[in-house]
This record gives structure tokens, sequence and C-alpha cells, in this order.
């Protein structure tokens, strides 16, 4: 039996196919119910029971060798396909496809980096999930303070140390700790407040926080640097001016204002007949924060800043609704080109 089975393999390794309806013939004629390789396991009844492993090995080897050869046979049809398939023109031109654009933020976004990097700003990441520390403590922010109440901050209900950052001023925190002055990085990412989703708020929203601290910064240094910022974003005809304001991690704060970019400060409903509109608050960095960070007060001064992107895009744009940002509408997406 061992030498019919031999006979038999060599017999595969030879045999050929000339269409599909031959493969189906050799298919029938060696693996169905009637085939070879179905009698010789009748026969392995009749072998001796000291030859059966052997046997029953080179009956396996025949089995699979068949079935191998047969699908080999077939892809080999399959793969030729219809030859009236070859007819096709491919000089002809191909189907358009659309192409996106991308996100109004991002395009926001892209240019406040361009902006910053050209007067020797890095960009700094961090994680969104962040602890109490990095979130509020280190930031001058005491246990009372309003930001830390569970209406506006999203808490990790197993552990109360861990959150949803609210602000990405967090990254400064982890630059400051990690990162010997002088420093001078922009943090653009994603931040989180539980707020009621509406026109002008949203639960999540993305902001951009500034940081440069060296020996002798001034408030003057500050005023510089945003001034350039407006100037950059809005046209060189915009105007900036600063209001006293109170943030806990920086004194002096305060808010900036540019000179409405629709109606160039002559007044409209954009910025409600001010002639100017809020973009952003700032200040010089509180001492108590360098020093919760392992930075010299006595020896290093420094200047913050922070903005939301989706505030500056609805201004670049004339957007009236927060919502259409997350809305994944496009219709409203495609009208924006990357700049």
């Amino acid at each position: 039996m061992k030498d019919k089975i031999d006979e038999l393999l060599n017999e595969i390794e030879s045999f050929t196919a000339s269409s599909k309806e031959h493969v189906e013939e050799l298919r029938i004629k060696w693996l169905s119910k009637k085939g070879k390789v179905k009698e010789l396991f009748d026969e392995f009844k009749t072998v001796a029971p000291e030859l059966r492993k052997e046997v029953g090995q080179k009956l396996n080897e025949l089995q699979n060798k068949a079935q191998d050869k047969i699908n080999l046979l077939k892809e080999t049809f399959e793969d030729a396909g219809d030859p009236k398939a070859d007819d096709r023109d491919l000089t002809l031109p191909a189907e358009k496809m659309a192409i996106g654009s991308r996100h109004p933020l991002s395009i926001v976004r892209n240019q406040i980096v361009d902006i910053f990097s050209r007067i020797g700003f890095t960009v700094s990441e961090g994680p969104e999930v962040e602890d109490d520390w990095h979130n509020f403590t280190a930031l001058n922010t005491p246990a009372d303070h309003p930001a830390r109440d569970m209406q506006d901050t999203f808490y990790i209900s197993e552990n109360p140390d861990i959150l949803l950052r609210t602000q990405t001023s967090s990254v400064q925190v982890h630059m400051m700790e990690n990162t010997k002055p002088p420093i001078r990085t922009i943090s653009p990412g994603r931040v989180y407040r539980n707020e009621a989703i509406s026109a002008r708020a949203h639960c999540q929203f993305h902001q951009v926080e500034g940081l440069y601290i060296d020996k002798n910064v001034s408030f003057s240094d500050l005023k510089q640097t945003l001034m350039y910022f407006a100037k950059e974003m809005f046209g060189e005809e915009t105007q900036i001016r600063l209001r006293p304001s109170f943030f806990p991690f920086t004194e002096i704060s305060a808010e900036m204002d540019i000179s409405c970019p629709f109606c160039k400060g002559a007044g409209c409903n954009i910025c409600k007949g001010a002639g100017w509109v809020e973009i952003l608050g700032c200040g010089m960095v509180d001492p108590a924060v360098l020093d919760n960070c392992g930075i010299d007060s006595r020896e290093y001064s420094g200047f913050a800043f922070g903005m939301g992107i989706e505030r500056v895009t609805m201004l670049k744009y004339q957007v009236k609704d927060l919502r259409l940002f997350f809305e994944n509408d496009v219709r409203f997406l495609k009208q924006f080109k990357s700049a």
C-alpha cells in the first residue's frame, strides 16, 4: 500500500489542468467520496497494526498534497479572470476624488503655533487626564476656588484627585517642574468643563496657553508679544488694549481686547457697538507659582497668557454658533481652506 501511495504522490506532482472544469474533474477524481484518496482510506482498515502509523501519515500527506494542488490550480484560473476584461481602456482618466480640507480649529491652531514659533516659542503638550496638583494647586488655586467646584470640573469618581484638565496651564506646570529657565513655550490642547452646551459654550473646547520665564521679564515684554500676535493674526491695523483683571496664577493680571476686525473699531453687532472684542487673558506669573514648581522667584520672573481657539476662530471667520465646530457637517467644514 505504501508503494501505491508513493505512486499517487508522484502523479499529483505531474498533473495539470486546462480549465476550471478540468480542475473540478480532478477534484472529484481525487477527493470526492468515491475518489482515489477515499478508496485508500477504506483500504487502511486492512493494514497490519504495526504499519498503521507510517501508512496513516503517508495517507494524510497524500490527501493534503492533492488538496493543495487542486487549490493552486483553482486560484490560477480565478486570477486569470474573464479574458474580455483585458479589453478595458487603461488610458481613460480616473474618477475624480473629492479633496477634503482641514477643520477650521486646526487651521487657526496651526496659525497660532506658527506665529509664536517665529519669536522662539516651542510647543509643549501634556495629558488630558490630570491630577489636582498640576491642574489647580500648583497654579495658586485655593481649595475653595469656584473652578474646583464639581459643577465646573469633571472629576474621576473613583479618585477625586484625578480629573479632566480644565486648562492647558497644567502643561506649563510640567514644563516648569522639569525644565530649567529660560522657558518659552505654548501649550495647545483640548480642555473640559462641566458646562451646558449652547451657541457660546461647550463641555469641551481648545486652548492655547503661553509661558515665558527668564531673568528680568517685564509686563512690557508681555504687551509687545501680544501686540505682535494680534497684528499677525488679525492684520497690521489691529490695536490692543489691556484691562485689569484677576487670575489666581498671575499677578498683575489683565484681559486683552483687540479692535474689532469687522468694523475696525467703529462699532457693530459683533463687538456690540464697543469697537473692541475680548480675545485672551494674561499676566505676570505669580511668584508663588514659580516657587511651587521649584523655580526661584527672587531670580526669575515671567508672563503667561491663554486664549480659546474657538474664540479666535469665531472672530476670524464670523462663526456665530460654537456647536458647528463639533457637528462634523461637511457643508460647513468644506468652506474653510488651509492657510
